[in-house]
């Protein structure tokens, strides 16, 4: 594979953009993924900007699959060269657990597969990603200029400039694969009343076809960060991957939801994450045994704008990174380990232990202590429901 140079994009001005950079520019690098979007982009390119065109495909673990042939694919496609960069680690590391740190979830179900990937894959058409990192790069956005209006005009555009895909007209599933998650859209999913087939997952089996006998894992976590799985020390992305294969065996991970994309409209998307989920659940597990109340209360509320940044392609504005420093902090103590059992497509907390645990037997017993006696809860309930005894006696004219 080539070897990208630096500043492959250039321009006159930022703000010199869409159709008054045609025939001003020399290269522009793509982020390309093989499918049917950027297939037909390479092409476009060379016929309405003239430039040559150096495809960059970041692999952030979408598959042996999607990645073999990926070269001679894109020089037919018309491209100069392919440059494939691995980047497992750092998309684990640096971008999957920090959101997993911070418990980012996006309307309350989606784990954010494809937006961790936006910063580190850096595809053109998230602009913000560029702009932070250099102002002085232009953009180009096919879509806000072509006139393929629909999937069936991009295959049909493909097919007229010889250029293979992955899709048909009778089977149109746009799909998003990385190391956390394998995303699903399109086809029948366009209508919420319709059920996913079954042949349509590829990450996790059906649930109802999972073994019938459970499995028991241990993850072992440092900081708020995973660690280990079953006692065995992993790196981050050998660690997801792994987890992957254990969760896709029982059905863990698949969510169907309705979500609102950031420009307004609705989307249906099926998303699986086995891995992702088993690790969601053992970190939740062990912050209940050390992070007080208000700590966790304050957390969860953050993490509802950690994840709506994300989602909006702003990984480098200053306030999430100042919302992860904050995040870092509370889960310094996060450490121990937590045992799930994983059953036809549930996961289930069975143990927690952690050497900061609040969790104090000798307090939380039924039986009465030293420490905490159950008669001083008298004086308490009392003072906690005043507001309440203050406004029922204004109701009744006391």
């Amino acid at each position: 594979m080539a070897q990208l140079k630096a500043s492959p994009v250039t321009a006159p001005s930022l703000h010199t953009t869409g159709v008054a950079l045609r025939g001003k520019l020399s290269k522009v690098v793509l982020a390309y993924s093989g499918g049917l979007d950027t297939s037909v982009i390479v092409p476009w390119l060379r016929e309405n900007y003239g430039c040559e065109v150096v495809c960059f495909t970041a692999d952030v673990g979408q598959g042996i699959q999607e990645l073999e042939g990926l070269e001679a694919k894109a020089k037919a496609s018309g491209a100069s060269q392919l440059v494939v960069k691995d980047l497992k680690e750092e998309f684990v590391s640096d971008y999957v657990f920090p959101c997993l740190r911070a418990g980012a979830v996006y309307e309350r179900k989606y784990l954010l597969g494809t937006s961790m990937a936006r910063p580190v894959i850096a595809k053109v058409r998230f602009e913000l990603t560029f702009f932070a990192l250099n102002p002085k790069l232009n953009v180009v956005a096919p879509w806000r200029e072509w006139d393929i209006t629909g999937r069936e005009d991009a295959i049909e555009y493909a097919k007229k400039h010889n250029i293979p895909v992955p899709v048909t007209k009778t089977s149109i599933y746009s799909r998003d694969r990385n190391l956390w998650h394998l995303s699903h859209e399109g086809d029948i999913l366009e209508d919420p009343a319709n059920e996913p087939k079954k042949d349509m997952y590829i990450m996790s089996v059906d649930p109802e076809d999972a073994p019938d006998q459970p499995e028991y894992v241990e993850i072992g976590i440092e900081s708020g960060l995973p660690v280990s799985v079953n006692g065995r020390r992993l790196s981050p992305a050998s660690l997801l991957a792994e987890l992957n294969e254990i969760g896709g065996k029982h059905g863990i991970g698949r969510v169907d939801m309705v979500e609102n994309r950031l420009v307004g409209m609705k989307s249906r998307g099926v998303y699986e994450t086995p891995g992702g989920t088993i690790l969601f659940a053992a970190a939740r597990e062990l912050e209940s045994l050390t992070l007080d109340r208000e700590t966790i209360q304050v957390k969860d509320s953050l993490a509802l704008k950690y994840a709506e940044l994300v989602y909006a392609g702003r990984w480098f504005d200053p306030l999430r990174e100042s919302m992860d420093a904050f995040m870092q902090k509370i889960t310094e103590t996060t450490t121990g380990s937590v045992t799930l059992k994983l059953y036809k497509g549930s996961v289930t907390a069975t143990s927690r232990t952690s050497p900061f645990s609040l969790y104090r037997q000798d307090i939380s017993s039924f039986e009465s202590g030293q420490i905490y006696d159950q008669a001083d809860a008298a004086g308490f309930i009392r003072l906690y429901g005043l507001p309440m005894r203050v406004r029922a006696m204004l109701e009744h004219g006391i």
